[in-house]
């Protein structure tokens, strides 16, 4: 096996792992549930750390992408042309995910004539028009979404760990930091 000797920049490793954690713990604090439960006044609070969570997301998602634009990733250890585009197209996927999933939980909210609150005290007001069925339907999308965002990461981590123990490439390391 060719070892993958090249490392992504402390850059991109840390809007790597500090956008995965972040992902994480939005997932965990997302309040779930029908219009009628999500927005209630008891899941005021979680609902406010789900949405500051998810707008930090998003704001690290488009920084990480402008850095991305001008750097480009290290050399890949060889590995088939299969297994290459699937790591080219979950790559891809995941940013996808990283934008659809925040822009459809905004536009659901709107959609259903909520305000979309952040923990600092801020709110957006809706700016799209009252249409509760789209609402609805936007909102449902942005679970859906979040759900395929968790599975696809947990497949990414799944074939760094494969790469990192049966390829032996040095794929996983690529990404952690390096050590002094």
């Amino acid at each position: 096996m060719t070892v993958a000797t090249s490392q992504y920049t402390r850059t991109a490793q840390v809007f790597h792992w500090l956008i995965a954690v972040l992902v994480l713990a939005a997932f965990v604090m997302g309040p779930g549930g029908p219009e009628t439960s999500v927005y209630s006044q008891a899941r005021e609070w979680e609902r406010h750390v789900h949405s500051s969570l998810g707008m930090v997301v998003f704001g690290l998602s488009v920084l990480r992408l402008l850095w991305r634009l001008g750097h480009q990733p290290p050399t890949s250890a060889p590995m088939p042309a299969w297994m290459l585009r699937a790591a080219t197209w979950g790559h891809r996927a995941l940013y996808v995910l990283l934008f659809a999933v925040p822009l459809t939980a905004i536009s659901g909210a709107w959609l259903e004539g909520h305000s979309v609150g952040l923990l600092l005290g801020l709110e957006f007001a809706p700016q799209l028009a009252l249409d509760r069925g789209w609402g609805t339907w936007v909102s449902e999308l942005h679970t859906w979404l979040g759900d395929v965002m968790l599975w696809l990461a947990g497949l990414h981590a799944a074939a760094a760990i494969y790469h990192h123990y049966v390829r032996k490439d040095g794929t996983l390391l690529s990404i952690m930091p390096r050590r002094s």
